[in-house]
Parts: C-alpha cells; sequence; structure tokens
C-alpha cells in the first residue's frame, strides 16, 4: 500500500490553504491565484529544471514553519523553495519585496531595449505588464546598451539577442523536446548571448515552441513578423488531426484570414495541460504550415483575461459565446435598413464591377452608364459642370 503524502498548511499574504510536500511556494500561491501568485519570468512548470534565474518570484518567509518559526534572513525565489508545514510567507503584502522587485526590474531593463512599439511580443509580452506593475518611471542606467544583430536561426525564428533576458527557457525546450539541441548560451557575464552552434539552422519538428515560452520578444516567429498586432486579431480554439502531435491551437484571426497559430495558454502563459495530463506543445506542421481556417475545426473563443489588452473589442463580460445586443434596431425604431444593406441597386453607383482604382482619371457619370472603364473626364471638366 503507497505511503500517505503528507500535506502541510502554508499562509501566503494571510491566506492559508492546503498543499501536499514537495510543492514550492509558488506553485502554492497560483493555488491561492489573483496578484498572491508572484511574477515569474524563468519558471515554467513543464520544463523540467527551469526556474531561479530571473529573481522576479522573490517573496519575504517571514516564519520557516512550526517546528522553526524563525523568519528567513533573505529574501528567497519561490520557484526554487519548497514549503514547510506552517510556513507564513508575504509577497504583495511585503514592502520589502516590493521594493527589491523593483529593483530586478530595472536590472532586467538595463540592456532591454524601449522597441515594444514595433516589437511583436507587445500586447503579450511578460516584461511588460512586470514593467507597468513594478517598474520606474525612468532608468539610472548611463551606459552604452549592449547590442546584437538580428539572427535567423532557422526557416521560421529569427532571434533578437537584444531583446533576451537569459532566462533559459528556449534552451529547456530543445533539451526536452527536441532531439537534437544546436543553439545554447555562448560566453558568460554580460557577454553572454543565445547562439546556435556555427550558424546552424534549428530544423527540429517542435523548435517552434520555443516562441511560445520566450516571455519577450527575443524570439519572433518569421510567418507572423510585422503583419498584424495581436489586439487586433480575435484568438480562438481549434483542433485536427495530426500525426506528429496532438493538434490543439489556438489561432489568431482576423477576419477569416489566419495570421498565426500557437498553442494553448493558461492563465500564467504557460502551454496548457491536456486533459491526458501531457503538456499540450504543438508541431511546426501545426504552427506554421496551417494558415487556412478550413485546415482547421473551430470550437469557439479562446478565454482570454478580461485585463489584457488582446481582450479589447472583442468580448462582453465573461468570455463566450454570448453577442451582444444589436442597436440598430433600437436607433432605426424597427425599419429596415434597405439602403444600407443593398446600397449598390439602390443607389446604381459604385458598381461592383467598376475598379475605381484602376481608372485613370476620376470617375463619373459616363464611368457608370457606359464604359466601366472609361473615366469621362478629365479633373477640369468635372470642376467646370462639362
Amino acid at each position: 500500500m503507497a505511503e500517505e503524502q503528507k500535506i502541510f498548511k502554508v499562509t501566503i499574504d494571510n491566506i492559508t490553504i492546503d498543499v501536499p510536500a514537495g510543492t514550492t511556494i509558488l506553485n502554492a500561491a497560483r493555488k491561492i491565484g489573483g496578484e498572491v501568485a508572484p511574477p515569474a519570468m524563468c519558471y515554467y512548470s513543464k520544463l523540467k529544471g527551469s526556474g531561479g534565474k530571473c529573481r522576479t518570484c522573490l517573496v519575504e518567509v517571514v516564519s520557516g514553519s512550526t517546528v522553526d518559526p524563525r523568519p528567513m534572513p533573505k529574501l528567497v525565489a519561490s520557484c526554487r523553495t519548497n514549503v514547510m508545514d506552517g510556513m507564513v510567507v508575504k509577497n504583495i503584502t511585503s514592502e520589502k519585496v516590493i521594493d527589491v522587485r523593483k529593483g530586478v526590474v530595472e536590472f532586467l531593463l538595463i540592456n532591454h531595449p524601449l522597441d515594444c512599439p514595433v516589437c511583436d511580443q507587445a500586447g503579450e509580452c511578460h516584461l511588460q505588464d512586470l514593467t507597468y506593475s513594478h517598474g520606474a518611471e525612468q532608468t539610472r542606467y548611463e551606459f552604452e546598451r549592449r547590442t546584437f544583430v538580428r539572427e535567423d536561426i532557422g526557416d521560421y525564428i529569427q532571434l533578437h539577442m537584444t531583446r533576451c533576458i537569459l532566462c533559459y527557457r528556449c534552451i529547456y525546450v530543445a533539451d526536452q523536446l527536441t532531439n537534437k539541441r544546436v543553439h545554447g548560451i555562448l560566453d558568460r557575464g554580460d557577454k553572454s548571448e543565445i547562439s546556435t552552434y556555427i550558424s546552424k539552422a534549428i530544423e527540429n519538428d517542435f523548435s517552434g515552441n520555443m516562441i511560445d515560452v520566450c516571455p519577450v520578444g527575443a524570439l519572433t516567429d518569421r510567418t507572423f513578423r510585422f503583419k498584424n498586432r495581436v489586439w487586433f486579431l480575435k484568438p480562438v480554439d481549434a483542433h485536427r488531426d495530426c500525426d506528429k502531435c496532438h493538434g490543439q491551437v489556438t489561432l489568431w484571426n482576423r477576419g477569416d484570414e489566419v495570421f498565426r497559430v500557437t498553442a494553448r495558454k493558461d492563465e500564467w502563459g504557460e502551454v496548457q495541460t491536456l486533459s491526458d495530463g501531457k503538456p499540450g506543445w504543438i508541431c511546426n506542421t501545426c504552427r506554421f504550415e496551417k494558415k487556412h481556417a478550413s485546415d482547421w475545426v473551430i470550437e469557439g473563443p479562446t478565454k482570454i483575461n478580461r485585463h489584457s489588452v488582446i481582450s479589447q473589442g472583442h468580448y462582453v463580460g465573461n468570455v463566450g459565446m454570448i453577442m451582444p445586443p444589436d442597436p440598430l434596431d433600437k436607433v432605426l425604431f424597427g425599419r429596415q435598413p434597405h439602403l444600407l444593406l443593398d446600397i449598390h441597386d439602390v443607389s446604381k453607383v459604385n458598381q461592383l464591377e467598376v475598379h475605381l482604382s484602376e481608372l485613370e482619371g476620376p470617375a463619373v457619370s459616363n464611368t457608370f452608364n457606359g464604359d466601366p472603364h472609361a473615366s469621362g473626364h478629365n479633373v477640369t471638366d468635372v470642376k467646370e459642370g462639362v
């Protein structure tokens, strides 16, 4: 008979919960949810060994356990520290944590460029959110920032090392999802950078997942670069039969056009766990080659946090299939808008077969009464009423 797992009581920001022994403070806080959960830029629950590098998840342990209630002398990384029975932790209720986290964000931004307006990660960038919550209004850094040349590390991925915060997530993805890692960290200290081995291309079928795990805009999708902004797109859940992965994805559409395909993510920005308990990684075929709505079975709108810029203009209240009422009937007092719905037949102008952009001059009556390709008169004739 299996030994019963121990359950520990831990208090985080004055909220007490029960968690299994071996749970980290960060995951215990995530069970509570909301602002109680510390931010994390390097930790990724689906990647073994991740965490302990960015220091954004630092918390204050004011009581170690029931057996040893002494506080820990320093702030600890919640992603690498396990809970003890009776532990008391402060996150947002600790002034020390807030002050140190502000310093960590300032450190992360020392070399990070302020190119959010042109970055494809804008609107879904974890560093952007963290800076908004904890960042200083201006930097104290006076030296020249480090810069790197953009590098294509395969047919589908472009590396902007200047934006990288060295979270190592992409390294863990290559180690744990692919059978041949060809990139890693080169050099040491402030010279450290991610690069491939002697300019080799990353061609593994699951390499696109490095884009999903990157918390900033260091790894971008070359098929989506500068095509659109995420807050202009409507994310929907979809699936297809795939012989390489589970085929459950999020499509980012505008109208009927699919601009990009990503793995489904949870509230912490990580890939969702599927019903079989496995992470929802997707293959490159689904991500980069299936860009038509007809390739997918649409399930419905993706659930988006109402505070996210991505939800702007797409949903009302809780995300679902409920559409807002059409105010047109109230405005027109029940009358049918025939002119609006059938403007071409009613007005006899702006005919569909007349392409105004192809006319050599301005469109006049002759354009619609006879030759659809004739402008009829020049600009001077029109102004003089000829």
